[in-house]
């Protein structure tokens, strides 16, 4: 499959699995850096299409990522969002980000948080916006964490 084939394979997959749930959502599709983005429009059933603590929405990610790679897809990687829960998540960690920049500037101490890694590269992006500040992750595994310090340290 190529890239323009991918993208529909995706956006028909996703629609098709959430005709299981009884909804009949228009999923819509974009390409950016090389990455499926599959955006579902807001219904009645985004609670269980996103699950507690998103596990449904990186299931269905999952499924979606695992059929291309099944069907010999140009592209794998997929990003799916419901009803902008991905975007108004990211703009939380965003935020909080920041109040970590500030106090590790304030006190001078790293600071040391156990996210996930969708989180993580969050922290990075917003933490490349400060040049007095680095991050890092440290761990393996489950254990990986994001390391916030000054520049100079």
């Amino acid at each position: 499959m190529d890239q323009t084939q991918s993208i529909e394979f995706a956006r028909k997959f996703l629609q098709d699995i959430i005709s299981f749930f009884g909804e009949n959502i228009e999923v819509t599709a974009k390409l950016e850096e090389d990455v499926i983005e599959l955006y579902v429009e807001s219904s009645d059933s985004n609670s269980i299409l996103i699950g507690r603590n998103a596990e449904t929405l990186r299931s269905l990610q999952y499924l979606v990522s695992t059929a291309l790679r099944n069907n010999n897809g140009e592209l794998v990687r997929v990003n799916v969002d419901i009803a902008d829960y991905k975007k108004q998540r990211e703009e939380k960690i965003a935020e909080k980000a920041r109040g970590w920049i500030e106090e590790v500037r304030a006190t001078g101490d790293s600071y040391i948080a156990h996210i996930n890694a969708a989180d993580r590269r969050i922290v990075h992006r917003v933490a490349q916006e400060y040049s007095d500040i680095r991050t890092y992750s440290e761990g393996e595994g489950r254990d990986r964490r994001i390391v916030i310090a000054q520049a100079s340290s």
